[in-house]
């Protein structure tokens, strides 16, 4: 949610900051609702005001013997034009926050406008491209040789777009995530196991309701949704709680399944494990004052930068632009892993600031000192990684001539001192 203070005071600048993101957002009816939600809760507040003072009028007429009838015929008159009141100003509000709540957030100053992705700014390369000297094969290819992914058993259970890790495969991700899990607890962010199900108000917080809904798999006897990503359970952690400056920055690491409907037609270039509805994810979560944040987002691009590092990937960080970012995000890198079967780098870690965007949908505050005034403090969110393409990665870039595929050292601890995948 954006401020509308400063909306009111900069109309044209924030118009123009919005259709940077999308060029059909004109602010014109919601400035309108703005005024008009103003004007009815002011309305409100003055028959509320005479209310109470005919209120008390009326037994005082009575205890000194004079008639009231006068003054208990306008109480009734007030009541009836509160009711009618609140029930404009309730159809004002729905009106507003259902604009309101669609629009994205602000982009950073240093966020370049462009609608165009392909604008995206490569800001740092790591590692070459494997030269591999053999013909080389694909995961999926590389997982039918090993054994150790089955889509075709993993459909009967649920459906397309599920995966089945099998045996070293299930091993090689669950070393991965342990090994994700201790390199950000070594980095002081908090471990959190989090509930894979949310309530509307989280996912309001979040910014991925109301606008997303469609992407999410919801539990509609219980008014539940599946999470798409730690960081909405993360966002509704300290909903409507006021923190102190001292206990400022939180940070937070979680590991969590991840479900996404992603409604919309895709290629043969994305089968198997480069788009699924079903995925594993660690995620990275910040809340700190709003001096902290974008020394903050840099930490948490450099946290995951060094994860894929570790592991040997080859990536690249490319600075989004306008039309790229997140709803909720302000400014926006992602960290891309080179897939040699896709022949193109794919974001394994998407690492935002939403500046207040998300703390003002979830009233989530911070005092300076004893005696400071509330205010909205900022979120940052960061993917510390997305299993699913890492796996990938790791095993098209470490493919060997006779099919194994070499395991990463920083992983080996984590499989026993296994080496290799072989068949």
């Amino acid at each position: 949610m954006l401020d509308m203070k400063w909306i009111r005071e900069n109309p044209e600048e924030a118009e123009k900051a919005l259709k940077s993101r999308n060029p059909e957002i004109e602010l014109v009816r919601l400035l309108d609702l703005d005024l008009q939600r103003r004007e009815a809760i002011t309305h409100s507040e003055s028959l509320r005001a005479e209310q109470n003072k005919v209120g008390k009028e009326i037994p005082q007429r009575k205890k000194a013997g004079e008639s009231a009838d006068e003054l208990i015929a306008r109480l009734s008159e007030i009541k009836r034009e509160a009711q009618e009141a609140q029930d404009r100003l309730k159809g004002i509000e729905s009106g507003f926050e259902e604009i309101s709540l669609g629009l994205p957030n602000i982009p950073h100053d240093s966020v370049l406008r462009s609608l165009d992705k392909e604008d995206n700014q490569v800001v740092k390369t790591f590692g070459e491209k494997p030269d591999f000297g053999f013909p080389f094969k694909n995961h999926l290819e590389l997982t039918e040789g090993l054994g150790i992914l089955d889509f075709e058993r993993s459909a009967k259970i649920t459906g397309a777009g599920f995966p089945l890790y099998i045996g070293d495969g299930a091993r090689l991700e669950r070393a991965l995530i342990n090994f994700l899990l201790d390199e950000n607890e070594e980095a002081g962010f908090t471990p959190l196991g989090l509930p894979y199900l949310v309530n509307a108000e989280t996912g309001y917080t979040s910014g991925q309701l109301p606008k997303f809904a469609d992407q999410m798999y919801h539990v509609t006897e219980d008014d539940l949704y599946i999470i798409p990503t730690a960081e909405i359970a993360l966002g509704g952690l300290h909903r409507d709680e006021i923190l102190a400056d001292s206990e400022l920055p939180l940070r937070y690491t979680a590991y969590t399944a991840c479900f996404r409907r992603e409604a919309g037609t895709y290629g043969a270039e994305e089968r198997g494990l480069v788009r699924t509805h079903q995925f594993n994810k660690i995620e990275l979560f910040s809340l700190v004052t709003p001096e902290q944040s974008y020394e903050e987002l840099e930490l948490l691009r450099g946290r995951a930068e060094q994860s894929v590092e570790k592991l040997g990937l080859h990536y690249q960080t490319t600075d989004l632009v306008s039309g790229d970012l997140g709803q909720a995000a302000a400014k926006t890198y992602d960290i891309e892993v080179w897939l040699p079967g896709q022949d193109r780098f794919y974001e394994v870690s998407s690492c935002s600031n939403c500046e207040a965007y998300q703390a003002r949908r979830g009233n989530i505050r911070f005092r300076r000192g004893k005696d400071g005034k509330p205010e909205f403090l900022h979120t940052l969110n960061g993917s510390s990684l997305a299993t699913s393409r890492l796996m990938i990665g790791i095993l098209e870039c470490n493919q060997r001539e006779d099919g194994s595929v070499s395991i990463p050292e920083v992983l080996r601890p984590y499989m026993r001192g296994q080496e290799s995948l072989k068949k």
